[in-house]
């Protein structure tokens, strides 16, 4: 099925690896080209241009900060399309996570993801045109409290995307959001040890922390990536001020 994306700008934070590179990689698949913002981007870069005949270009970020936001802006003022992806706030309870700690950890996903909407959103709306995606996380709706700082992060996220895409669409700009439950990338691993490590005292058995989930596996990367494809595409075309779960089903777990 054609997306009708070819030649779109596409800009991917946090787009290195996991869910990041996975949509980065499903839109260079359709033909947009690419723009990828982390830390360390030039290998996720270059695998891209190998793979594929579109252009991408690798910007070096640290986006919990709000300079290296507007770097980014004043580096990529266009795009067609904004994935924001990055971040990675850490597990813990109330008890667990320090003022410090949860003040960084929002820097980089809840305020990160606020800024840089606000900034690619003035020149989508002036077009008006434009598709601003943001990758939340299931814990905003199916709350964690030994996740608690994520749980919170997430539902603050959710109330941002529907509140903004309500008002974006008069100037013909979508904004919505994709939840994944648990996705198989390095951050579920570390996640899961944790985790292991607070109820079975031995974070070597993460594996058990991750037993369960519907249809017996975590979800892949591209099966997100695949969802931002279609949601940004003009297929999706009606989508908007929404937050999609996509969690098998395992909110409704008894």
């Amino acid at each position: 099925m054609d997306m009708q994306l070819a030649g779109k700008r596409v800009v991917v934070t946090g787009a290195s690896k996991g869910i990041g590179y996975a949509c980065a990689e499903a839109f260079a698949a359709e033909g947009c080209d690419i723009v990828l913002a982390a830390r360390q981007p030039d290998a996720a870069a270059a695998a891209l241009r190998a793979k594929y005949q579109v252009r991408v270009e690798a910007i070096t970020a640290d986006l919990s900060r709000a300079e290296d936001r507007a770097s980014l802006h004043a580096a990529v003022p266009e795009a067609d399309i904004l994935v924001n992806n990055a971040g990675a706030i850490p597990s813990g309870g109330i008890h667990d996570i320090s003022m410090e700690k949860w003040a960084e950890a929002w820097q980089l996903k809840v305020f990160g993801y606020f800024h840089l909407t606000q900034l690619y959103m003035g020149s989508m709306c002036a077009r008006k045109s434009g598709v601003i995606v943001n990758i939340i996380g299931m814990a905003g709706r199916a709350w964690k409290p030994a996740y608690i700082a994520g749980t919170a992060g997430n539902a603050a996220l959710i109330a941002f995307t529907s509140a903004v895409g309500f008002d974006a669409q008069k100037d013909g700009v979508r904004v919505f959001g994709i939840n994944p439950a648990v996705t198989r990338t390095e951050r579920m691993e570390t996640q899961a040890r944790w985790r292991a490590e607070q109820a079975l005292g031995d974070p070597n058995r993460w594996p058990e922390m991750v037993k369960g989930l519907p249809f017996d596996r975590p979800i892949e990367p591209r099966e997100i990536a695949e969802m931002a494809v279609f949601g940004a595409s003009p297929r999706g075309g009606y989508l908007n001020g929404t937050v999609i779960d996509i969690d098998g089903a395992g909110q409704f777990k008894g």
